[in-house]
């Protein structure tokens, strides 16, 4: 039981509350020192966040060929026919005529449909020939399930990739029109057993026979076309030819002109520099942020006495500084820049554009922009015109140690490096504390702060008891000077 100074009169609460408060000081320094823990944690991963936006900008942008090495197209006649180019594609102009465009196989029923539901699921075989002449697994194997409708029929026949066709019913002359959905003389759909044929005679197909091609046929043509004055025809109106893909439009002539895409070659690399200084940038300011080591972490007490303002300001200043010089980032940057700067002595790379500089990328002579990139914009798409695929093996060439490796390769090496080591320090936000550094030096402290709060209960407990004791002894004293001075008084 806690008597509260009913005896002494003194505020017994206050007391234990003020001698709680010097006992709590190295409890509020162990919270300081988690907050701490917990903001480094926090600016590492940030750090890991920037590291990992720039190796992906550097995958998806310089690393795959079709991405960085883009082509461009021009058809003097796009109504006669366009094209595309992947990376592959040769500078190159091309004289194309087209005599005849790819046309689709049709069936056309010759009478009205009869069809009517089967009690019965029905099984229908038909061999396919697409129109380059190859097929599917036949028969093509289709199952028309019992009392089906003729909408539901031709759903389902329409919707079977194997077969490949559209199915249109005229309600107003009740024939059926059959289309293959690709081009080509070679299309074929042939009846595969009595059932089928029987079938598509209640479809109005009044020829159709087991083993038969079915009947009504307008045939689908092949595209003829004259390219550099060679004749030759495809099944299909659009096809690729050394790297340039073309798409026939209608008989004609065009002149088709591939050249490379030097704006957007001259943008990746653009953009890979912008996103490069970026991150150093950001990296670099917080390994030089100052160090005020006067902000310590608020406790939940400073914190009440303070304005919101206030509080945000003491933060900013308290969490400054706490990756100031770390050893990781600096020297993930300085193997950034070595990356950048080392010459690249892969024998596919051109030796008259084996550095960044020779590029027209250099770093910046002012010493406080640490390493930043700049771009002499004339010289880099002036290389890019002269061999694309140079700057491309600059960045990529694909040698087994570090001088024949291009720029890109190494710095992804050298960002997955660093990464691996912040996350060896401050791990990730789906690992458990005991994964990583920080972590382990977090569950260390909440242990500490636990057994000092334990502690700390002991110690309130006993300061209760010695003040309790305090006031009992002080209320036997006031009980034995109220006997003895009712004794003597009552004596007089």
């Amino acid at each position: 039981m806690r008597i509260g100074g009913l005896a002494s009169g003194m505020d017994i609460d206050q007391l234990v509350s003020d001698l709680m408060k010097a006992e709590r000081i190295p409890l509020d320094k162990l919270y300081q020192k988690k907050q701490i823990l917990e903001w480094q944690r926090d600016d590492y991963r940030s750090m890991n966040t920037l590291l990992q936006d720039l190796d992906s900008y550097i995958f998806n942008n310089l690393t795959l060929q079709s991405n960085i090495l883009k082509k461009k197209t021009s058809s003097s006649d796009e109504s006669v026919v366009t094209a595309t180019a992947n990376a592959s594609a040769a500078n190159i102009s091309t004289n194309l005529t087209v005599t005849k465009v790819a046309t689709s196989a049709t069936w056309v029923s010759a009478a009205s449909a009869s069809y009517t539901p089967s009690g019965t699921d029905t099984t229908l075989k038909i061999n396919v020939t697409n129109g380059d002449g190859t097929s599917p697994t036949n028969p093509v194997t289709i199952t028309i399930a019992a009392n089906s409708s003729l909408d539901s029929v031709i759903a389902q026949l329409n919707s079977n990739n194997d077969l490949g066709i559209s199915v249109f019913h005229d309600t107003q002359t009740g024939q059926i029109s059959i289309i293959k959905k690709d081009t080509g003389a070679a299309a074929s759909l042939v009846m595969g057993d009595a059932t089928t044929a029987s079938f598509f005679q209640s479809l109005g197909f009044t020829g159709a026979t087991d083993g038969v091609e079915l009947t009504g046929k307008t045939a689908g043509e092949d595209a003829q076309f004259t390219i550099n004055g060679l004749t030759t025809s495809r099944s299909s109106n659009t096809f690729t030819i050394n790297g340039v893909i073309y798409t026939l439009k209608k008989p004609g002539s065009s002149t088709i002109n591939t050249s490379t895409d030097t704006d957007h070659m001259f943008n990746t690399i653009k953009g890979f520099v912008d996103k490069y200084n970026e991150v150093i940038g950001k990296i670099n300011a917080k390994i030089s942020e100052e160090r005020y080591r006067d902000y310590t972490p608020l406790t939940d007490e400073q914190k009440e006495a303070m304005t919101e303002k206030q509080i945000e300001l003491w933060e900013e200043k308290a969490k400054s500084g706490l990756l100031r010089r770390d050893s990781i980032l600096s020297s993930g940057l300085s193997q950034m820049r070595l990356d950048l700067y080392s010459q690249v002595s892969d024998p596919s790379v051109n030796s008259n554009y084996d550095t960044l500089s020779e590029i027209g990328i250099t770093t910046s002579s002012n010493y406080l922009e640490n390493g930043k990139l700049i771009i002499d914009e004339t010289k880099l798409r002036d290389a890019i015109e002269k061999d694309p695929n140079a700057i491309y093996q600059l960045f990529n060439a694909s040698g087994t140690d570090f001088d024949t490796k291009g720029i890109a390769k190494r710095l992804r090496d050298t960002i997955k490096n660093t990464i691996g080591k912040i996350e060896a320090k401050a791990g990730k936000t789906i690992w458990t504390n005991n994964q990583f550094e920080i972590g382990k030096s977090l569950n260390d402290l909440d242990q500490r702060i636990d057994d000092f709060e334990d502690r700390l209960k002991q110690i309130e407990d006993r300061y209760w008891r010695q003040f309790t004791a305090m006031e009992k002894a002080i209320q036997r004293a006031n009980e034995q000077s109220m006997y003895l001075m009712n004794a003597f008084g009552g004596g007089v």
